[in-house]
Order: structure tokens, then C-alpha cells, then sequence
């Protein structure tokens, strides 16, 4: 929550904050990626007999992990400098913003909805497509770490084209609007996709990396329009859109988890699973939502672009009443 605050403190640029938070994907799927690379090396190295073994495995993973985690928490800290504070005696002071003025704004509850989606579209999906392919396409058991590193590898790359390109409320939402779209296309043939064409996971592994990016990045985007140059508040903005995010993802994989039912692999399954469900259709119903929310959005420099083209119409009518000759 602070870090993404902090994004708003840096610049007031909206193509920069948002170049930033496609930073920030980067760097989390580069993260992400990581974490298989330690995974890897300790299943090298401490070999799993029993299921003792097993454990000591996972929880040298967490040691790593953790370790190399407040690493570069130090040095985020000890080589980051605080150019706010050499400024401070000379910058304008900021009004401080009651959070009740952020339940004023529809823009935040759009918002708040679309970031809410988003997690819900990757983090369901992703906690449970290890199943998926493994149980209901019956592919291998690497499978398990290939698809999700590929989703992941993808998503890094569309997150750093992403940074390069020039951004107002019209591409946000144009690019949010394709994302939700790749995904709806996406998990639809995640769900019908049958065993015998488990290769196509591949494929369909590559357009969900990149929905993940163009969702993510976008809404993350859409939350620095919100704040927009109210900087006093942004950490209410980030911290509330965080807590619901995370309280909706954990309730709809509680409620996920509660209908699953022991049952053997193949096709016995059908398409009647859990795992089928939330890695394909019920992503695509968020996205069908965020699609629809998308459209009702109306953020400020889509008014200033409207009032911009009506004073050059009435500017162009203006000059067609005028005589031509004086």
C-alpha cells in the first residue's frame, strides 16, 4: 500500500504514474519468476525421500525467499533518497482529505469495482490452474510450473512495451477494455477445452500473460486518476481498494474450495470441476463486468477533451458565419 502511494508523491505525470505501475508489474513478475528459480535450486539440493523431507523442502523455500525479500527491502531503504524532505520547508502544505470525501465520488466506487475484478481475474485463476491442468487436461506434471511461467513471462513483456507508450483516460480505458476482452475469449476456451487438446494451454497460457498485464496495469492506472493531484488522501485510495481485494479473493476461493469434490482424473470430470470453473468461466464473468463498468467510466480529462472539441466546433462554426469579404 505505501509503495503504490508513493507512485503518486513521484510525479504528477498521469503517462509516468502509469509507466510506473507497469514498472511495477514488471518487477512482480520478474518476482514471481524468481521464486520458481528458488524453488528450483532447493529441490536440487535437498533431496525429498519421505514426506518429512518434503516439508524441509518448502520451508527452505520460505527461508530463501524471505531472506532475499528483506534484502531488497534494506536496500530500497538505505539507497532511495527522500528528495521531499531537503524541500519540505519550502513546499505548499496540503490540506489533509477526511476519507469520507473519497465516498462522495462515483469515480471511486467505479474504481474500487474494476481494481476489485482485476485481482479477482488473476489471483482466482491463478491459484488454481495447477489443478486445472493437471487434473482436468491431464498434462504433466511439470505442466504445473511451465503454464503458470509462461503466463508470467508474457506479462513481463507487455508490461515493459506497456511503458513506453503515451497515456490519457481514453487509451486506459481502450486498454482495459481489450484486456478484459482477451480474457473473456481466453477463459471461455479454458473451460471448453477438452484433455485431448491440451497442447492449445500453451497458446491460451500466452494471451492470458498478456490479459493479466493489460488488466492489471490499466486499473492500477485508473486508481492514480482517482487520486489525481490529491496526494493527502491516497493512501485511504490504496489501502481500502487493497483490503477489498483481498477480503473478495479470499471469500470466492473459500467458496470455490467448498464445492470441491474428490474425484478422479480423465474425463469423468467433464466440465462439471472446480478448477474448471474458476480458471476459465468465472474469470470471464468478472471480465464481461469489468467490460461493462469500463464503459460507464467518465474520468477528467475526458471532460476537458470534450469541452476542448466543442469550443473548436463552435470556434470552425464561427469562422463559416463570418463574411468573406469586409
Amino acid at each position: 500500500m505505501a509503495f503504490r502511494s508513493m507512485v503518486n508523491c513521484m510525479t504528477s505525470n498521469p503517462t509516468s504514474r502509469v509507466a510506473l505501475a507497469s514498472c511495477r508489474n514488471a518487477s512482480t513478475m520478474v518476482a514471481n519468476l524468481g521464486l520458481y528459480g528458488i524453488a528450483l535450486a532447493v529441490f536440487g539440493i535437498v533431496k525429498a525421500k519421505t514426506c518429512a523431507d518434503i516439508v524441509v523442502q518448502y520451508k527452505w523455500i520460505a527461508y530463501v525467499s524471505i531472506f532475499v525479500g528483506c534484502c531488497f527491502l534494506v536496500l530500497f531503504h538505505a539507497g532511495t533518497e527522500e528528495p521531499t524532505l531537503k524541500c519540505e520547508p519550502n513546499c505548499k502544505k496540503r490540506a489533509r482529505i477526511a476519507w469520507s470525501y473519497w465516498f462522495k465520488k462515483t469515480l471511486y466506487y467505479q474504481v474500487a469495482l474494476l481494481y476489485m475484478l482485476a485481482r479477482l481475474i488473476t489471483n482466482v485463476s491463478q491459484s488454481l490452474i495447477a489443478f486445472y491442468v493437471t487434473r482436468d487436461l491431464r498434462m504433466n506434471e511439470y505442466s504445473k510450473a511451465t503454464i503458470p511461467a509462461i503466463i508470467f513471462c508474457c506479462s513481463f513483456l507487455v508490461s515493459v512495451v506497456l511503458q513506453e507508450m503515451r497515456w490519457n483516460s481514453r487509451r486506459l480505458k481502450s486498454l482495459l477494455t481489450i484486456g478484459a476482452t482477451l480474457w473473456v475469449i481466453s477463459g471461455a476456451a479454458v473451460f471448453l477445452l477438452p484433455s485431448q487438446m491440451h497442447n492449445l494451454m500453451y497458446p491460451l497460457a500466452v494471451v492470458i500473460g498478456a490479459a493479466n498485464a493489460l488488466v492489471m496495469v490499466t486499473t492500477i492506472g485508473l486508481e492514480s486518476a482517482l487520486v489525481g493531484e490529491d496526494l493527502n488522501g491516497c493512501a485511504f485510495v490504496y489501502g481500502s481498494l487493497s483490503f477489498l481485494d483481498k477480503m473478495s479473493c479470499g471469500l470466492a476461493l473459500f467458496v470455490l474450495e467448498s464445492y470441491d469434490v474428490a474425484s478422479s482424473c480423465g474425463d469423468a470430470r467433464g466440465l462439471n470441476t472446480v478448477s474448471r470453473y474458476g480458471t476459465g468461466l468465472i474469470p470471464a464473468c468478472f471480465a464481461v463486468l469489468a467490460i461493462v463498468v469500463a464503459s460507464t467510466l467518465r474520468l477528467q480529462d475526458d471532460d476537458v477533451a470534450r469541452a476542448d472539441r466543442r469550443a473548436r466546433a463552435s470556434a470552425a462554426a464561427g469562422a463559416l458565419e463570418a463574411p468573406l469579404l469586409v
